[in-house]
């Protein structure tokens, strides 16, 4: 991380009570690389099918976060942590079909080989979803966009989502593009090993808008809901009513659900008690479990 972020920042990743304590309150938090101008620069690229979205502007707040080199780790394959690598990747997202500018900014912003072993280095930015210990895997690029674009479906073009629960950390690479597209994001990981992988993961990009937890993710965050959007990374054979009753009225939850075979599923709340479920498609999650281990 270059030398010019401020003293003055909380240690990474800030507790849960440091949010939440007594009533509820936003912390101030920076703009998203991701903005409305890269945005529409973004959405006019990847309407046709083709091209590349633009990158955020290195004028944008926060741009530095994700762009500054975060030795020793950006420092594993010269290759893998080039633009144009991850260009390339965002290029063919686009053309399967994610016309989000947003996430697609946010998608050519956070390095994915970071986020996983040096061993794999040369398949980060492949289309595939790769081990990352603990029987769970980083999800394929597609799917990460894929999901985040459907939570998002409610947004304006160009807008930001407020406050974002994921369930499932893993190694934070999901974290960390949701946090180029929602003002305050809230990711939860029951396997130890991994909330504290995923702390390492992203101590070196100082993401100030994102909050980890360890705990069981079914449960959700009821002390700081109602959120604006809810990803699952993990498949149940359905959602867990805790969660349902965390999202905001008129918001998306995005979530796969079966067993052996599995749909992605945008779930909407439109009412107190009233939710409406659509099929999007076919993916393959590890299954959710409920505690932690």
């Amino acid at each position: 991380m270059s030398g010019d972020v401020s003293d003055k920042r909380s240690t990474f990743p800030l507790p849960l009570s440091s949010v939440t304590g007594g009533a509820v309150r936003k912390p101030g938090l920076p703009t998203p690389v991701a903005t409305p101008q890269t945005a529409t620069r973004n959405a006019s690229t990847a309407a046709g099918g083709v091209g590349r979205p633009a990158a955020p502007s290195p004028r944008a707040p926060g741009y530095a976060q994700a762009h500054a080199p975060a030795a020793p780790v950006a420092q594993r394959s010269d290759l893998m942590a080039s633009e144009a690598v991850r260009r390339a990747m965002v290029a063919r997202v686009a053309k399967q079909g994610v016309k989000d500018g947003v996430v697609l900014g946010a998608m050519e912003a956070v390095p994915r080989h970071l986020f996983i072993e040096p061993a794999l280095s040369a398949q980060a930015y492949i289309d595939a979803s790769l081990p990352i210990g603990h029987n769970q895997t980083i999800s394929q690029p597609y799917i990460v966009a894929r999901m985040i674009e459907a939570m998002r479906a409610a947004i304006p073009a160009g807008g930001q989502l407020g406050r974002v629960l994921e369930i499932g950390t893993g190694c934070g690479y999901q974290a960390a593009v949701l946090s180029f597209v929602a003002r305050e994001v809230y990711s939860i990981e029951r396997i130890k090993p991994l909330h504290e992988l995923a702390k390492t993961n992203l101590r070196p990009l100082r993401i100030s808008n994102l909050r980890l937890q360890y705990g069981d993710g079914m449960l959700g965050l009821p002390q700081v809901a109602p959120f604006d959007g809810i990803i699952l990374a993990a498949a149940g054979l359905e959602v867990p009513r805790a969660l349902l009753e965390q999202l905001a009225i008129g918001a998306h939850l995005v979530a796969p659900v079966g067993a052996q075979v599995q749909h992605l599923e945008r779930i909407t709340r439109i009412g107190k008690s009233e939710w409406a479920s659509e099929t999007l498609e076919a993916c393959h999650f590890v299954p959710l479990r409920p505690g932690t281990i």
